[in-house]
Order: C-alpha cells, then structure tokens, then sequence
C-alpha cells in the first residue's frame, strides 16, 4: 500500500509542476490546487483497485 500512496503522490506532483509551466496554475495556489489534484488521483485509483477486486472475487 506505501507504493501505491508514493506513486499518487509523485503523479499529483507532476501534473501540478505541469500545471505551473503552463501558466495553468499560479505557484501562490499551488497548495489549495495539490491537495485537489491529489485526493482526485487518490479517489480514482482506490475505487480502480476496489473494482478490480471486486472482479477477481
């Protein structure tokens, strides 16, 4: 389960940074805006792992 928190946390941190070269995201708002990113990618990818096992059962 730590693998799978490291990996959501660094592919938050990589659209964020993404988001800031394109001028998407102001570096000010960055930590209202990560914590966004981040419980989306964090949602998605639980739920993903709830329904794949789910199937496997």
């Amino acid at each position: 389960m730590k693998s799978m928190d490291e990996q959501i946390l660094r592919t938050a941190k990589e659209i964020v940074v993404k988001f800031i070269e394109m001028g998407r995201l102001s570096p000010a708002s960055v930590h209202e805006s990560f914590r966004d990113v981040h419980s989306t990618i964090s949602e998605t990818v639980r739920d993903s792992v709830e329904k794949a096992s789910a199937k496997e059962e």
